[in-house]
């Protein structure tokens, strides 16, 4: 933590849609002043300006649906702003009453204590890009959600595929050979179909965008690295660059585990020890590209094909890295299958040990 000047003011930041409550600490008082004032441009230059030298200023509030730009137009203007974890925000057990006056006077008394956990605010380009990449995650779940109202719409009617997997080229065919007598029932098997075709055609789309970021900075080198290891295709591997960035920042793999939520809660005190679900706290886009990745290892070791043309150009060291996490974490996944019924609980365990074998990766 930085030594403050002993004339620093922290500023309290309780940051909404249309309006921002500013609990303003000055040097050598407990109780912050506040004052609210309009969410835009205007407003903030107007209060930064009440004080004669902005970078005796620190500024903090708390990540939300609001983004970054308010800090980043504070740093702009010359105040040393922090984005702050809120889930990592100190709160009495007993603390019942919320008002944006509390919150902002309690995140001022906090910062000077240095209590606060900041985060890390992205570049416009990579937020951008991550953006993209939740977005390509939304398509992919509206595809999910067409395509299961479609075949239920089916099951209802007794059309149900044996022909093997859903989706193939097979399947598509058989949708297309379907037909129904009543008019309402064809109209309403058309409009379940074209939503099909229309989400698989937005998938589509936004996957071709996403790949001209394949090669191109600051997201090339970690997209050929992780895209070395089993589970991680280069659209994967993107994902997880674009969502982290800066891998250097977590000291060792147990932090990654922890920021992804792939850890075991727990409550222990005196001589018990309690261990239960995984948190599920932190980067939820972060975690399900993991735990997708990690059913690759329900197979035997093997390079097929796809990693072979992955492992095209890297450096030997890092093709034996990424054999090494393969031969690991498909023993592990078997393991575990074995004595485990239920495969989602395997791998997620698998994947907590990935995002370990992926930092190492990344800050070798």
């Amino acid at each position: 933590m930085p030594i403050l000047h002993p004339d620093t003011i922290h500023l309290g930041l309780d940051v909404h849609k249309d309006s921002i409550s500013a609990g303003i600490l000055n040097p050598g008082h407990e109780t912050p002043d506040v004052e609210k004032i309009f969410h835009d441009e205007e407003s903030v230059r107007r209060l930064i300006g009440r004080f004669p030298d902005p970078r005796r200023v620190r500024a903090c509030y708390e990540a939300g649906p609001t983004g970054y730009d308010l800090a980043r137009l504070l740093v702009s203007m010359g105040v040393r702003c922090e984005v702050i974890a809120p889930s990592m925000i100190p709160k009495a057990p007993g603390d019942r009453v919320k008002t944006d006056t509390r919150d902002c006077r309690r995140l001022a008394r906090l910062h000077r204590a240095g209590e606060l956990v900041a985060i890390r605010i992205p570049t416009p380009t990579e937020e951008a890009v991550r953006d993209l990449c939740r977005t390509r995650a939304d398509m992919v779940e509206d595809l999910t959600r067409a395509r299961n109202r479609l075949t239920k719409f089916l099951l209802r009617h007794s059309r149900v595929w044996r022909g093997g997997s859903n989706w193939t080229v097979k399947h598509e065919a058989w949708l297309a050979a379907q037909s129904f007598s009543e008019p309402a029932l064809a109209t309403t098997f058309g409009h379940y179909r074209a939503v099909v075709l229309a989400r698989d055609a937005a998938l589509a789309a936004v996957e071709a965008d996403l790949v001209a970021w394949f090669d191109r900075a600051p997201f090339a080198e970690g997209v050929h690295r992780l895209g070395a290891y089993r589970g991680v295709t280069r659209m994967g591997a993107l994902a997880l660059q674009a969502e982290v960035c800066d891998w250097r920042r977590f000291g060792r793999a147990a932090a990654v585990m922890g920021f992804v939520g792939l850890v075991p809660s727990e409550y222990s005190s005196g001589g018990s020890t309690r261990r239960g679900h995984i948190t599920k706290a932190g980067n939820t886009h972060l975690r399900a590209q993991l735990v997708e990745s990690a059913w690759a290892y329900q197979h035997r070791p093997n390079v097929g094909s796809q990693i072979a043309k992955r492992h095209d150009g890297l450096p030997p060291e890092v093709v034996a890295r990424a054999w090494a996490a393969q031969l690991r974490l498909c023993g592990r996944f078997r393991h575990l299958a074995a004595r485990k019924n239920t495969k989602s609980v395997v791998a997620a365990a698998v994947a907590r040990e990935l995002a370990g074998f992926l930092w190492a990766e990344m800050v070798a």
